[in-house]
């Protein structure tokens, strides 16, 4: 089969990756991608957000399957035009999306149905945040409402700092429509976790828990990212825990939309905080996280074209996910002023030892060939993902990896996976 995958990042890569690995393939296809990827599938030059133009080009060159990476089509409706031209498409459709497009949606549904998660309020106006900020409690957390590409949540210890932050959302619109509307949480104490699950409406299968490093800078220091690596599996989330996520949290969820008419199919990902009472939503996504696909898709030994299938033909009850018992840890690398300004077109030195060990991935993310060497073109550059013999293990030896890559202004987190292995790190 010709399997088209739409994006551009280290989740893509991920993802072509590993369905590059099934019997059942016979040509992938990445569109926009990146030059990292070339080994692997062939680069088509359409932006991720033009859905016309993919589904055009999907039906003119035969796709069997296409597999959505990023968040933005998802919420713009790609799935609901392919599916009207009876092309074969993974993920939710644009009403189920709205779960991560509205953090007001989602957080709605979330109280509605006594799912846990954080009080909060809505805001419309920036008068009306600013009149309800003078008066609250403080520590805070502030979201934009729509998509922010990771970074539209801000911690805010004191009056002072939420005024800004609103400012940033409401007034100077930072993040463009997505900050209309704000959402004001109560904060919330606890380790985050990441447990994406895969569903067909009926049937909820989770995944290997996996936890995301958000901030920039080591200790959680920092603005917020779209992630500085991740690993898996997740010590402090146990069997009895995952069984609680599940049964307070993913089936509910799923088991609401239905009630309020959306059929939710695909990845469910949820982002929760282990607070004293309990796992509570702080939010959803639509997708495969981003950096947290870099560690779940290595460990996966199942098919991923199978249980792909299994969701969009709703025949997912049954199914098993068999997993590799190593753990995972991805560190990404990141260009020097990420997540705000920074500068592109450095050489990237060292790729080529990596090349040489089995259990070392490399995942481009914003990279391109010039003049016959990879040279830095995003913020997040690559994520470099390890299998080792447990955690310790893999954080030993995926930091003695990034130590052989070297481009100018490279930043990384000198601290993934620590949170595990360190008492109260």
């Amino acid at each position: 089969m010709k399997i088209l995958v739409v994006g551009s990042g280290g989740r893509e890569h991920a993802l072509v990756w590993k369905l590059y690995q099934s019997e059942r393939v016979e040509r992938i296809f990445v569109a926009p991608g990146n030059d990292g990827m070339a080994e692997l599938a062939e680069i088509v030059n359409i932006k991720s957000n033009d859905i016309k133009g993919l589904a055009d080009w999907a039906e003119e060159n035969g796709i069997d399957l296409t597999v959505v990476g990023p968040e933005e089509p998802l919420v713009n409706g790609i799935v609901d035009e392919f599916e009207s031209r009876g092309l074969r498409i993974f993920g939710p459709d644009k009403k189920a999306a709205r779960i991560e497009g509205s953090k007001v949606f989602a957080k709605s549904i979330l109280k509605k149905y006594n799912i846990p998660t954080a009080e909060f309020e809505v805001f419309t106006t920036f008068e009306e945040a600013l009149a309800y900020l003078k008066q609250a409690e403080y520590p805070l957390v502030i979201k934009a409402e729509g998509l922010a590409a990771g970074k539209g949540v801000f911690i805010a210890t004191d009056k002072e700092k939420a005024c800004q932050a609103v400012e940033k959302i409401m007034e100077k619109r930072i993040f463009g429509d997505a900050g209309q509307r704000i959402v004001v949480e109560d904060f919330l104490e606890g380790e985050e976790v990441s447990v994406l699950a895969l569903t067909d409406g009926k049937t909820i299968i989770p995944m290997v828990p996996a936890q995301d490093h958000k901030p920039v800078f080591d200790g959680d220091e920092g603005p917020n990212t779209g992630g500085m690596g991740a690993y898996s599996p997740v010590p402090f989330v146990g069997s009895d825990l995952q069984h609680e996520v599940y049964e307070n949290i993913l089936e509910p969820t799923v088991r609401a939309l239905n009630k309020e008419g959306i059929k939710y199919k695909g990845i469910l990902y949820a982002g929760l905080i282990l607070t004293d009472s309990g796992p509570k939503v702080l939010e959803f996504n639509a997708r495969f996280g981003d950096p947290e696909t870099q560690v779940i898709i290595p460990r996966l030994k199942t098919d991923l074209v199978d249980l792909i299938d299994a969701v969009i033909d709703e025949k997912l009850e049954g199914k098993r996910l068999d997993w590799d018992d190593r753990a995972a840890v991805c560190v990404v690398l990141a260009s020097g002023g990420y997540p705000f300004d920074y500068d592109t077109g450095y050489r990237i030195k060292g790729l080529e030892q990596l090349a040489q060990y089995d259990n070392f991935l490399i995942f481009h993310a914003g990279t391109k060939m010039e003049d016959g060497h990879f040279v830095t073109d995003g913020g997040r550059v690559m994520g470099i993902t390890v299998l080792g013999n447990g955690l310790i293990d893999a954080i030993n030896q995926v930091y003695q990896a990034v130590e052989d890559i070297y481009f100018e202004d490279m930043h990384y987190r000198t601290d993934i996976g620590y949170k595990a292995i360190v008492d109260d790190y």
